[in-house]
């Protein structure tokens, strides 16, 4: 933790370069590199003096959040002319992390004084580490003792002045080169609207510290207390964020062990895959040395994209990181080193920033993998006239690119086999040209979920599956394709089982009698009412066409609609008018 480092350039606002922020941190401005002067705290736990902030270059945005216009005039800034309804919010950037500080309506002098910073500056000083303190009474001498009853600096003149006055004579002094012993040696905190008395009470509604005379005042019925009494309640909330928090730093330091360590394995496989293709280029001359440099070639490519993928996700994760520590690190500072009053003071800043950072989603696995592989026996065309094989593959099955085909897609008979294909892609698009992915097929009916219907995949061991199954039963099934665990494109999908065709009993031919337009001696081997020696099929006249003896349907594949047994009569059967 006490570990000096530099911050990532890249998400530095006005910090110079080179600035180093360790120990120096608790009593030296990042700006001007000075000891704290009125250093103020701002929303991201970072400290910065008065006069280094008001130096800052501030910018303005239009705060819409009470009025009626349109979300879209966010990005309208310094307006000349604005709606009534339209609100400027001033705002800084954080000169070390260059986040966004929302200025209140006082300004820079209305942010949060850093006391625990004012008590490092000033023990600093007294011993003798720092930069000389001016007496607090006539502010042009040295300081050479201080008061414990009054906890102020004095010079040798003030001081003797001091012990003349009747009611300081009794005070205790001591000398400068006798408080390097000291851990605490700051000032009384004065009330800001009452600057003669003290804060020593809390207020509970307005959570905020308070003197005597604002609990007769405006806090006035106000739940009050003395700081001594509530700083155990308070205390102990800020100490359960800080647990909650801790266990991000040491996730984000693993995350970023993980990518340094996936770093190095791509490396590695990298150095691997090289030496592979130096290794088969060897026999073939200069034509093999030729497709060895644009294998290499490529092998960088996928080398520079993936490390600046990695690279991109650590600058993320150390920035993340680096707000992390110096959230823990301030509360730890706070609470360790901060008295009652100080810790009331900064709390609702700290809570704040914690919460927020709490809140920060990142992933803690590497963004990508070191899936590089090289084929030696792949056919890559031809170079300089010579036939060369070996070809660099980092495909991956992408289930959301893959296509399901086939007629049986949505519909289905009972008890006959469907079957639709499963075409697997990468991210790209394009087809895998290979087997081997794991394929997972469940055929689940929505009536009966705990009787699934076995599925078959039979691997074509060119990226494409044949799926096939048999339902025993109509209704509608719900059928799931994924591809390591994950539904491919157009999964779930459901298909509609219908109950098998009724075959004909009949014969599909062409009829004499209906041929011959209905001549009454015309005949094949039927008997019809009136005489006629037709073809008995039961239909009203003569149809002229090819059709299906028992009910006359002209379709060969087609479903019987006869409702008649074995032995109902012909006349009985449905005909089909002209």
């Amino acid at each position: 933790m006490s570990e000096k480092r530099k911050p990532l350039l890249g998400f530095v606002g006005k910090l110079p370069s080179g600035t180093a922020l360790g120990n120096s941190g608790k009593t030296h401005c990042p700006l001007c590199m000075g000891l704290f002067k009125a250093p103020r705290l701002l929303p991201c736990l970072h400290t910065v003096c008065t006069t280094c902030l008001e130096q800052l270059e501030p910018f303005s945005i239009v705060d819409i959040r009470g009025g009626d216009s349109d979300t879209s005039s966010e990005g309208s800034i310094f307006q000349e002319l604005k709606p009534p309804s339209l609100q400027l919010q001033i705002g800084i950037l954080c000169p070390v992390c260059d986040a966004q500080v929302d200025l209140p309506m006082g300004g820079v002098k209305a942010l949060t004084i850093d006391h625990l910073a004012m008590n490092d500056v000033m023990l600093e000083s007294l011993q003798g580490e720092g930069q000389g303190l001016v007496c607090d009474l006539c502010s042009n001498r040295e300081v050479e003792k201080r008061c414990q009853t009054c906890k102020a600096n004095l010079c040798h003149f003030c001081c003797q002045a001091h012990r003349r006055q009747k009611k300081t004579t009794y005070h205790t002094m001591v000398d400068r080169k006798d408080l390097k012993g000291c851990s605490r040696i700051g000032k009384p905190v004065l009330c800001p609207v009452h600057p003669a008395e003290d804060l020593r009470l809390f207020c509970e509604l307005c959570d905020q510290p308070v003197c005597q005379d604002c609990v007769v005042g405006a806090h006035r019925e106000h739940p009050c207390d003395f700081t001594s009494n509530v700083i155990h309640k308070h205390g102990d909330s800020v100490r359960e964020l800080l647990r909650g928090t801790q266990p991000h730093v040491e996730a984000l330091e693993e995350a970023l062990a993980q990518i340094k360590g996936m770093k190095s394995a791509l490396q590695a496989q990298v150095g691997a895959v090289a030496a592979d293709v130096r290794t088969f280029s060897e026999g073939y001359i200069k034509a093999i040395e030729e497709h060895r440099d644009k294998l290499l070639k490529q092998l960088e490519d996928i080398r520079v994209q993936k490390e600046n993928s990695l690279q991109l996700q650590k600058a993320q994760l150390e920035q993340l990181l680096a707000d992390m520590r110096t959230g823990v690190e301030f509360t730890e500072h706070l609470l360790t080193s901060g008295s009652d009053l100080e810790i009331l003071i900064t709390k609702g800043v700290v809570v704040e920033r914690l919460t927020k950072l709490n809140k920060v989603e990142c992933s803690i696995h590497p963004g990508v993998n070191d899936k590089i592989c090289f084929s030696p026996q792949q056919k890559a065309g031809r170079c300089r006239g010579y036939e060369v094989y070996g070809a660099i593959s980092t495909k991956e099955v992408d289930p959301a690119k893959c296509v399901l085909q086939g007629e049986d897609l949505h519909r289905a008979q009972e008890k006959q086999t469907a079957s639709f294909t499963l075409l697997c892609k990468d991210a790209a698009g394009e087809s895998m040209g290979r087997g081997g992915d794991g394929v997972q097929v469940a055929v689940i009916p929505k009536d009966k979920k705990d009787s699934p219907v076995r599925a078959l995949v039979h691997d074509n061991q060119d990226g494409t599956y044949r799926v096939s199954y048999t339902p025993k039963e109509p209704g509608v099934y719900t059928v799931l394709v994924c591809i390591k665990e994950q539904h491919v494109q157009g999964s779930p999908f459901t298909v509609t089982v219908r109950k098998r065709h009724r075959p004909h009993p009949g014969v599909f031919q062409g009829c004499t009698f209906c041929s011959s337009g209905g001549q009454k001696t015309a005949h094949c081997g039927g008997t019809m009412p009136g005489g006629y020696l037709g073809c008995g099929h039961g239909h009203k006249g003569h149809l002229g066409r090819p059709h299906w003896s028992c009910c006359g349907k002209f379709a060969e594949k087609s479903e019987c609609t006869w409702t008649g047994g074995q032995n109902a009569p012909r006349s009985l059967l449905r005909t089909v008018a002209l």
